[in-house]
């Protein structure tokens, strides 16, 4: 809790106990003793208040129970002696009250337990107080750090054999000295431009995910020899729509790992619809015979992984369905915005 706040709840603390203080001479105004009787109330009520608040501190570290309590009382007694003394000398000294009325007696001592009492269980109110809104937001902060810290590795754990292949393509296509090389190599340095800094964020304009989405099917389309396997349909406008980084394309790419090359084009099925209040993804695949269909821990990044990604960053505004259907493999991922 920051200080500021701290000095508020105190002031507001003592605003009140002054309000309790004067309440009886609200009725008789004409109390001599009003002025000097609040000073000494608030003074001692101040020092047995702020040697408990400070005191909590070291007390609650303590392992030991029974030497807390008895370091407790010990603080009690010493604040029982500091506030009669304090007491008698201001009335003495200070407003030269009768000193044949000065007695310190069973009703002053008692009254005076009564009063520590009272303030030692409000220092204790207020510190538990601060100290759990204090713990509860450190609780928030070391939550937040941690999903901060997960997604930045669920986000980075992109399957570098993408790259490799790319690679091995492109040397492929210079060393046939093909036109289509340049073009490769500009749709691979906007992927990894895209990766290194759009990224980075917590939302990118959906526009360039799709952008993305595209530049990731076209290198992908190097290493095929049907450039129609993959057929990709996209509906809607995207304009002024927010994404979360790298989320669509780890589908795609457990897609193009696990479909079958012998089927009739098309072999991989991309549909994206935008709508404004919901984005709808889907993938298809014919999955290979004789071959599992691929589960969560296949494919990419991890299924796994982008659930654990959706949960963190869209919370009951996300569904996602991922199962076969006899040969095609189905993936629908839908997005409330």
């Amino acid at each position: 809790m920051k200080l500021k706040y701290k000095i508020i709840i105190h002031v507001v603390f003592w605003l009140y106990i002054f309000n309790q203080a004067a309440f009886p001479y609200y009725i008789n105004k004409s109390d001599s003793f009003l002025v000097p009787d609040l000073i000494i109330h608030m003074l001692t009520g101040m020092l047995a208040f702020y040697v408990f608040y400070f005191s909590f501190k070291y007390l609650f570290q303590l392992n030991n129970k029974f030497i807390s309590i008895l370091i407790g009382l010990a603080l009690a007694g010493l604040i029982l002696a500091g506030r009669i003394s304090m007491e008698y000398s201001f009335w003495r000294y200070l407003v030269h009250y009768d000193i044949t009325k000065l007695k310190v007696g069973r009703e002053w001592i008692f009254d005076d337990i009564r009063l520590i009492i009272i303030f030692f269980i409000y220092s204790l109110l207020i510190r538990l107080a601060i100290n759990w809104y204090e713990n509860q937001k450190l609780q928030a902060d070391f939550i937040n750090q941690k999903q901060v810290s997960e997604l930045a590795l669920l986000r980075s754990q992109v399957n570098p054999h993408f790259f490799f292949n790319t690679l091995n393509n492109i040397y492929s296509l210079v060393y046939q000295k093909s036109d289509d090389a340049p073009e490769a190599v500009m749709k691979l340095s906007s992927i990894m431009r895209y990766m290194l800094y759009d990224a980075t964020t917590d939302k990118v304009l959906l526009e360039k995910e799709i952008e993305y989405l595209k530049s990731f099917i076209e290198l992908e389309k190097l290493r095929l020899r049907n450039k129609e396997f993959v057929s990709l349909d996209i509906n809607g406008s995207a304009e002024g729509l927010t994404i979360a980084p790298m989320l669509l394309i780890p589908f795609v790419e457990n897609a193009f790992k696990h479909a079958s090359r012998t089927v009739p084009a098309p072999g991989i099925i991309v549909r994206l619809d935008i709508r404004p209040i919901e984005i709808k993804f889907e993938v298809k695949n014919f999955i290979r015979k004789n071959q599992q269909a691929p589960t969560d821990q296949q494919g990419g990044i991890g299924l796994s992984n982008i659930r654990r990604r959706l949960e963190l960053l869209y919370p009951q505004k996300y569904s996602l369905d991922i199962k076969p259907d006899g040969d095609v493999f189905c993936v629908k991922l839908i997005i409330r915005t």
